[in-house]
């Protein structure tokens, strides 16, 4: 019984770090998305109104894209340049 306990026990403690750097990796994959995302939306601004759009807020209003990626995107210092 106490074997099996030892060998759980050395399973977890291998397994959690892992987790821990594929959710880090999965993080900034997906900031990397978000960024590529706001910079695609932006051109299609530009195309759509002939002017590059002040901020994220106008991104969202014209429908390019949602409040959650304005919040994600300004969470992680993604700006409109």
């Amino acid at each position: 019984m106490l074997i099996v306990l030892l060998v759980i026990a050395v399973l977890i403690i291998l397994f959690v770090p892992n987790l821990s750097k594929q959710q880090a990796s999965i993080n900034k994959q997906g900031d990397e998305a978000l960024g590529k995302v706001i910079q695609t939306q932006t051109e299609m601004y530009y195309l759509d109104n002939n002017e590059r759009p002040k901020d994220l807020d106008e991104l969202v209003q014209g429908g390019y894209i949602s409040k959650e990626q304005k919040d994600k995107a300004e969470k992680i210092g993604i700006k409109v340049e």
